[in-house]
């Protein structure tokens, strides 16, 4: 034993919990870990002190196999005759929840996290749904229940619930499990006859049934009846890299009375008696006995698979080391017996985006792009305006890697996806319509129009009077019922000019229209040449096609509804004007005398009549229904050469007003 070796087992000797009032705890050891249950009514932040006390945490429970090491240690605490109030309990494990921090379902730990610090793993067992609260502090035990704790396919289940605190650990609260985590272990020592091994571990827990003994840990070994000035102590070194074993050599406590009869004489594989009733160790074929003459291990370093996962183990000259090996795509991790996956996609190997897979990876376009060719990672540019596949309903331009949609002048942009087109209502603005008068939206474009006696101006929206209409007439009128290109009926009164010919040019048809719509009928607007002159509201004066136009000279409509020409301003254009006026007004109240006279001799006619004839039925006392049509058929007359006398006047006025202003502003 070297001096070092000595040094260690000297301080262990002197600590005080070696003595026999040491407390006595339920240990299990696996893997680097140790797992110790005690009892103890204590709070979640009191049993963690205790842990750390002694080196280590409130314990982990991160996958089943941990789940079940931690189960086998409460086993051992609860033996059969250990009372246990209501054959239930709870015993604190490390995970808690700090104040104000919350509840989050995505995850399988809900928001708590181990008190030994370390990454979150996928591995949960909740009993129930999780308290969102974030008020308070939040701790976790594991619910022990005596008649299903054996059952090894029943796991502990989790509890969470307040922390507790000094003197009032919380509902049910019986101990807790603390973690010891250690660099290796050493194997259980093997007796060669009658005695007894007891293990004191680092965190003063003794045992004498451990499956893996924990590094810096002392083996006491009593040999034959218990006489104690026979007792033994071995402890557990590092012999080298991740070596672990016994400061021993040959069998303990051998015995020439039982030989290789007892516990195989402690040996690891083969027993041989000798004749004076000694024996030794021996290994079979391809195994060589280890420097402690019990222990055999493999000739092939690689017989006890040290390789993990997807490493394969390459054995060395003569056997006495090895190396592991990872496929393509893998490397070996810190320990050099773990393979981990290599990040190519870290070398940029793809032209756009990469996707890292284990052990490999792959290429893949972007979003607006795809595979140029069968070479994995060469892209080019999707065309998504390609005749047939455009997705826009009418521009569409493509750019790299995407396009944008656009609309033809009086459309805006719809649509989620910005790919539709909807009309713009000009006559409907924020700011109005900018017609002067009438306006009347159309797809992709507006019209504007002007009331009866108004023409648009030369800008297209803006209404002027139209001179021609003011042409006096000297013929009486006429009346004829005609009906437009829409099926509806029009009265229509044509005056014609002073000269009374009916192909001079200069001729003017003042026109009054009242449609009569059909049932069910729309009012839509017809065709450029159609200009209806109605003084009602609904009656409106057709414009141009599309957008407004500006017209010079001399523009002639069809059917005989107006003719429009430019005049001079002189003075003499200004007197034409006046007689025409004049020779209108004259006109009317000509016919308006007439239609009166007719009227009053109709009325004296139809009286006389009456008195002439005598009743001769209750049928004769009674009136035709054509003299009544009649009658108001002269009413409807009567009213409208009324109406149409008055606009006449209105109209003299405003053009001599017109007039007197533009003279002022010549004499200025």
């Amino acid at each position: 034993m070297d001096s070092s070796t000595s040094l260690l087992l000297l301080l262990l000797l002197s600590q005080p919990w070696m003595g026999a009032g040491a407390e006595k705890h339920a240990v299990v050891c696996a893997g680097t870990a140790c797992y110790s249950a005690h009892w103890g009514k204590l709070s979640a932040a009191e049993a963690q002190l205790h842990c750390s006390k002694k080196g280590g945490n409130l314990a982990t429970v991160r996958s089943e196999e941990e789940a079940r090491h931690i189960q086998r240690a409460l086993a051992q605490l609860l033996e059969p005759g250990v009372p246990l109030e209501t054959q239930k309990g709870k015993f604190w494990i490390g995970l808690q929840r700090e104040k104000r921090k919350c509840l989050d379902p995505s995850l399988p730990l809900k928001g708590f996290s181990w008190v030994g610090g370390g990454e979150d793993t996928s591995y949960s067992n909740w009993h129930k749904e999780v308290k969102s609260s974030c008020i308070f502090k939040r701790c976790v035990s594991l619910m022990v229940d005596l008649s299903h704790l054996s059952l090894s396919s029943h796991l502990l289940k989790w509890s969470e619930g307040p922390c507790g605190n000094p003197g009032s650990p919380g509902s049910s609260i019986e101990g807790f499990v603390c973690k010891f985590s250690f660099k290796g272990m050493c194997r259980p020592l093997a007796l060669g006859g009658p005695g007894q091994v007891n293990y004191t571990t680092p965190f003063q827990a003794i045992s004498s049934s451990l499956e893996a003994v924990p590094f810096a840990s002392m083996a006491n070994v009593v040999c034959g009846d218990g006489d104690k000035s026979k007792q033994l102590f071995f402890l557990c070194n590092e012999k080298s890299t991740d070596v672990f074993d016994w400061d021993s050599s040959g069998p303990l406590c051998v015995s020439p009375e039982f030989g290789c009869n007892f516990n195989n004489g402690g040996c690891h594989q083969d027993c041989f008696e000798g004749g004076d009733g000694s024996f030794r160790c021996g290994c079979r074929p391809g195994f060589r006995l280890l420097d402690d003459l019990v222990t055999c291990m493999s000739r092939n370093p690689c017989s006890s698979s040290p390789c993990g996962g997807l490493a394969t183990c390459i054995p060395g000259p003569l056997g006495k080391n090895y190396t592991c090996q990872c496929p393509q795509g893998y490397q070996l991790d810190s320990t050099q017996r773990d393979c981990v996956d290599v990040d190519e996609c870290q070398d940029s190997p793809c032209f756009q985006e990469c996707i890292n897979t284990p052990g490999s990876f792959h290429c893949q376009c972007w979003v607006g792009y795809e595979p140029r060719g069968p070479e994995e990672g060469n892209c080019q540019d999707v065309d998504e305006c390609a005749p047939g596949h455009s997705p826009c309903a009418q521009g569409c331009t493509n750019t790299d890697g995407s396009f944008y949609c656009s609309c033809e002048d009086g459309y805006i942009l719809t649509g989620k996806d910005g790919t539709q087109c909807q009309d713009v209502d000009e006559c409907e603005g924020p700011g109005g319509s900018i017609c002067d008068s009438l306006c009347f939206n159309m797809k992709g474009s507006f019209r504007c129009g002007c009331l009866p006696d108004m023409e648009l101006a030369p800008d297209g929206v803006s209404c002027i009077i139209n001179p021609t209409s003011l042409a006096p007439s000297t013929e009486p009128p006429q009346e004829e019922n005609t009906r437009d290109r829409e099926g509806r009926l029009v009265l229509s009164i044509t005056t014609s000019s002073p000269t009374g010919d009916p192909e001079d040019t200069s001729k003017v048809a003042h026109t009054m229209r009242r449609p009569f719509f059909l049932p069910n009928a729309s009012i839509t607007p017809t065709s450029p040449q159609t200009l209806a002159t109605s003084g009602s509201p609904g009656i409106w004066m057709e414009p141009r096609n599309h957008h407004p136009k500006v017209t010079m000279g001399h523009e002639e409509s069809t059917g005989g509804d107006f003719m429009v020409q430019q005049r001079d301003d002189g003075t003499d254009g200004q007197k034409l004007l006046l007689f025409y006026i004049l020779g209108t007004v004259v006109a009317i109240l000509l016919l308006l005398a007439l239609a009166l006279g007719l009227l009053v001799y109709r009325k004296r006619r139809a009286k006389r009549e009456e008195k002439e004839k005598k009743p001769q039925s209750a049928a004769d006392s009674y009136s035709w229904v054509p003299e009544r049509a009649e009658s108001k058929a002269m009413e409807n007359q009567h009213r409208t050469l009324v109406w149409w006398a008055q606009y006449n006047l209105k109209t003299l006025k405003d053009e001599r007003r017109t007039q007197k202003n533009q003279r002022k502003r010549d004499d200025n």
